[in-house]
């Protein structure tokens, strides 16, 4: 039986780099929307984020295919995505780099 490689934290924000708001052309790492990564042993994630409203037509939406992203890493076990609204989210959670794009350094 071969060894399972363990997972790490940037795995999965790799992976979920690459699911974006379709509102807003950021992936949801840059955008600041995930709040926890939690990886044990049998390498099962569990990830809390949030959005920036709770008004957002797409959070189910993006919750899946953030969740479905994940499960596409090989060697995964079980993931769960929760959405969580503490702490609130603020335009500050976003990314530096992604700041100084839009040009809002702040």
């Amino acid at each position: 039986m071969s060894e399972i490689k363990k997972l790490t934290e940037d795995d999965v924000l790799k992976a979920l780099s690459e699911v974006y708001d379709p509102e807003i052309p950021i992936n949801i790492v840059d955008l600041g929307l995930i709040y926890k990564v939690e990886i044990n042993e049998n390498n099962d994630v569990n990830v809390d984020m949030t959005f920036t409203t709770k008004g957002c037509p797409m959070h189910m939406y993006i919750k899946e295919q953030a969740k479905a992203r994940i499960e596409k890493i090989d060697g995964i076990g079980k993931v769960e995505v929760n959405l969580v609204w503490e702490p609130k989210w603020t335009p500050e959670m976003i990314s530096k780099t992604v700041r100084e794009r839009l040009g809002t350094q702040e």
